[in-house]
Formats: C-alpha cells, structure tokens, sequence
C-alpha cells in the first residue's frame, strides 16, 4: 500500500487546522496558498517533461548505454521520461501491471523497463549483435 496517498491528505488537513488553530483565517489562507503553490509546482513540472516528450519520436533515446548506466530501481515512470525526453514505446497490454515500455537508439540497442505503480522494478538492456566485417581475400582487388 502506498503510504503516501494517505499522508499527504492527512497532512495538508493537519496543517490547515493549525493555521485555524493559531492564526485563524488568515492563517487558512496562508496554509491554502502553500498548499496550491505546491500542486501548482508539481503540475508545472509535469506538463514541462510531457511538452517536452511531445517533441520526440515515441520510444527514441539518444543513448541507450548512457540510459541504462543513469537508471535506479524505484524511480518513477515520469523520472524516465524527463530523463529520455520521450515518451517509451508500450510493449505490455494496456492498463497492466506490471507496465513494459522500451526505449531504442539510433544503433538499435534498447533499453526494456518494468514499471509496477509507476515505480522501475528492473531493466534489460540488449545490444545488436556487430554485423561481421568482410574482409578481402588475398588477391582481391582493393577498393
């Protein structure tokens, strides 16, 4: 159970009584507008991360390598996608948990990461295999 959805209710309750308790209504206001002040940051902060995903091709990170050296279990989904700057390519059935999204680069390594509450569980990161060099023989011509 995540603790959090009930604590923060009960606190921002709590903090409302005591600005009753102590200053009356303008101390209500003051508790209200840091409260709002508060969501209102949090709001801001996600629909930057989201503008900027928007810009992105769906499941592209620059560097997969670098993605997957910066990854930490328990961090959050929206974490990710600020850190990738995209959206990741959904590879679980819909509204599921756990949640599998995928992230590719330009050499075809990805990064696959379970999400279980919008928490990173575990990662796997596969590379493409070198494709084998073709090298001349001895009396081939050279190019």
């Amino acid at each position: 159970m995540n603790w959090l959805r009930i604590f923060i209710p009960i606190t921002g309750v709590a903090l409302v009584a005591t600005g009753w308790r102590f200053y009356g209504w303008p101390g209500v206001a003051v508790v209200v507008g840091a409260i709002v002040m508060w969501v209102l940051l949090h709001f801001t902060r996600l629909m930057t991360v989201l503008r900027r995903a928007a810009d992105q091709p769906v499941g592209y990170v620059g560097s997969a390598v670098m993605m997957n050296a910066k990854l930490r279990p328990g961090v959050t989904l929206l974490h990710v996608i600020a850190m990738t700057r995209s959206l990741g390519e959904l590879q679980s059935p819909k509204d599921t948990q756990p949640e599998t999204y995928r992230w590719t680069d330009g050499t075809n390594s990805y990064v696959t990461c379970e999400f279980n509450d919008g928490k990173l569980v575990k990662w796997v990161m596969v590379r493409p295999e070198p494709e084998p060099e073709l090298r001349p023989g001895p009396g081939s011509p050279q190019p």
